[in-house]
C-alpha cells in the first residue's frame, strides 16, 4: 500500500539531492568554481559554453555555505527525511534510506555525521527511543534488534562478528520473508547508547582507504538494519499481537573514475566491484 513518507505526500520512493562545500583539494584546484545552484526542489547545473540544465527532485538541500540563509544543516535533513521514515516504521512498514553518489560527495557525513553534528542514522535511532519513552500504554511494549554488515568486493561480511569469525556470508531467499543474509548476527538493544556502541564497533572494521579523490574513501557498502517489534496485549481476548518493521540505513560506497582516483592494485579491484554493484542498483 501507499505510505505517507512525508507530510502531504503519498509516495513509495522519495529522492533528495544535497550539495556539499568544496573540500581542500577542490579549493586548491584551478577549477574551483561552484557550478550548481538550488531553488526549492530544483537543482540547476551550469555548463560553461552550453545551455544550463535543471533537475527536479522531491527535495534539494543546499549545504555549501553555512552563511547562506538557504543553508540546510543535518537537523533539517533529518526533519525532512528521517522523521517521516520513523513514522512509517512505527506504523509497521519497512523503510529504507540509502546515500548514493560519487566518492567524496558527503554520503557518510549525511548518514553518520560527526559526534558534534550527527547524521541521519544517529538521529533516527535517538528519536526512535525518544518516541518509545513517551509511550504511556502499559499493554504496549517494544523490542529493538540491530545488525550491521558490509558488502566488500561483492562479498557480504558481518561487521559485528568477532574478528576471528568474520567470514563471507551467503544471501538466501526465504519463501515468505524474502532475501536474508544467513548467519548475520542480530543484537538486542535497550537504549540509544547501545546502538551507538554497536555502530562504533562495526565502523572500526569497515574497509576504508585513501585515493586521490578521497583521503578516507569507503570501499564497501554498509547496511545498518533495525528491527522494531511492537507487542500489544489485549486484555479482553488475552492475546498479544505483534507488529514488526525493518529500517535499513545504507551508506553506499562511492562511484569513481580510475583516471581521477589513481586507483591501483587492491584499490582498482575495489573500485571495479563498487561500480559494478552501483550499476546493478
Amino acid at each position: 500500500p501507499q505510505t505517507k513518507a512525508f507530510p502531504g505526500m503519498e509516495e513509495k520512493v522519495v529522492v533528495a539531492v544535497r550539495a556539499r562545500p568544496l573540500n581542500a583539494r577542490e579549493q586548491a584546484s584551478a577549477r574551483n568554481s561552484v557550478v550548481v545552484s538550488m531553488s526549492g526542489s530544483q537543482c540547476l547545473v551550469r555548463y560553461p559554453g552550453k545551455e544550463d540544465r535543471a533537475f527536479t527532485y522531491d527535495h534539494a538541500f543546499w549545504s555549501v555555505d553555512e552563511s547562506d540563509p538557504h543553508y540546510v544543516d543535518q537537523k533539517t535533513v533529518y526533519d525532512t527525511i528521517g522523521s517521516g521514515l520513523l513514522d512509517n516504521a512505527f506504523n509497521g512498514y519497512n523503510a529504507c534510506i540509502f546515500a548514493y553518489g560519487q566518492t567524496g560527495s558527503g554520503k557518510t557525513y549525511t548518514m553518520m555525521g560527526t559526534p558534534q553534528n550527527q547524521g541521519l542514522i544517529p538521529r533516527i535511532c535517538d528519536q526512535m527511543f525518544a518516541r518509545m519513552a513517551q509511550n504511556d500504554d502499559p499493554n504496549l511494549t517494544y523490542k529493538v534488534e540491530c545488525s550491521y554488515m558490509e558488502i566488500y568486493n561483492e562479498r557480504v561480511r558481518d561487521l559485528l562478528a568477532m574478528s576471528d569469525s568474520r567470514v563471507n556470508l551467503r544471501v538466501r531467499e526465504h519463501t515468505i520473508l524474502g532475501p536474508y543474509v544467513e548467519g548475520l548476527r542480530s543484537f538486542a538493544v535497550a537504549s540509544f547508547n547501545d546502538i551507538m556502541a554497536l555502530i562504533a564497533e562495526g565502523t572500526k572494521v569497515r574497509v576504508t582507504a585513501a585515493t586521490q579523490m578521497n583521503n578516507e574513501s569507503s570501499r564497501s557498502h554498509a547496511v545498518f538494519s533495525i528491527n522494531l517489534t511492537q507487542s500489544l496485549y489485549d486484555a479482553m481476548t488475552d492475546n498479544t499481537g505483534e507488529k514488526t518493521s525493518r529500517v535499513s540505513l545504507v551508506d553506499l560506497a562511492g562511484s569513481e573514475r580510475v583516471s581521477r582516483s589513481g586507483a591501483e592494485g587492491d584499490r582498482l579491484k575495489e573500485g571495479g566491484s563498487i561500480n559494478k554493484s552501483l550499476s546493478t542498483l
